[in-house]
């Protein structure tokens, strides 16, 4: 059905090969995951992954175009994007406009917010997760990676441990029960690296790296934030709010103030 094409990637269980559709000359990316290397945990996940992907559908969050399974492997078909990650843009840019970042953020907000509306959290929001649909786009981008989304019926229905250390909230790291709010802290952090140019948790001792994410202890250095409107900053501050009762929910942060701005 798919010739295979160069490989785009590879990790500890799977690679991801450029394919293209036999029959519609469409190139995708597949993901070409090996059975035998996965434990029973993992192979449930994957179908966990599978599951919540098949439930989601719009159109800044990587689709899933075609699954099926040999007795050796998994294949996961999804479109291709081929801009890279918005990591890799931040490094290249420094930082982003506040009205470049402000549009980052409608996408962001409204791809997690159709997440939220169906309790399904994504618990690993990064740039490295984030991928620009093309090399010449700044803004428009994807959600991708849900290997560790879970569904969260309740807000203190997730238990797991999990996510990337500088994005992890608070009440993962306090082992709390949490839920969708959880996506908020980490694309407050986001937000910050977009404006500021710098991660707010900065800190070679992962120790206290924690410390300060479990207080919220992070500040605007008046170098880089100086020309940065109080908007910004109240935008941010309301989602690096250590109680998640009281951060600002998706729908929320798209009828902040912030977000009317015509900058």
């Amino acid at each position: 059905i798919y010739v295979f094409g160069p490989t785009l990637g590879s990790g500890a269980f799977s690679v991801v090969k450029k394919v293209r559709s036999k029959e519609t000359g469409e190139e995708y990316a597949m993901k070409v995951v090996n059975r035998a290397s996965l434990d029973k945990a993992l192979e449930s996940a994957l179908k966990d992954e599978i599951a919540i992907l098949n439930e989601l559908r719009h159109e800044h969050i990587m689709g899933l175009v075609d699954t099926f399974a040999t007795i050796n492997k998994y294949y996961l078909v999804t479109e291709l994007l081929e801009g890279g990650e918005l990591f890799d843009r931040i490094v290249e840019k420094t930082t982003y406009t506040e009205s470049e970042a402000r549009d980052v953020c409608k996408i962001l907000f409204n791809a997690i917010g159709y997440c939220h509306v169906r309790k399904v959290c994504h618990r690993d929001l990064k740039p490295e997760n984030l991928l620009l649909k093309g090399k010449q786009c700044d803004i428009d981008l994807k959600i991708a990676d849900f290997g560790f989304a879970r569904k969260a019926p309740a807000e203190d229905s997730l238990k797991t441990v999990c996510g990337s250390p500088g994005y992890v909230s608070p009440e993962i790291l306090k082992r709390d029960p949490y839920g969708l709010k959880t996506d908020m802290w980490s694309l407050g952090v986001i937000i910050f690296i977009l404006l500021g140019g710098y991660p707010p948790f900065q800190n070679d001792d992962q120790k206290l790296q924690f410390e300060n994410i479990k207080k919220g202890n992070y500040i605007f250095v008046d170098k880089y934030w100086g020309t940065i409107s109080d908007d910004a900053k109240s935008m941010i501050d309301s989602l690096l709010t250590i109680d998640p009762a009281k951060r600002l929910s998706a729908e929320d942060a798209l009828s902040h103030p912030w977000m009317k701005a015509d900058s």
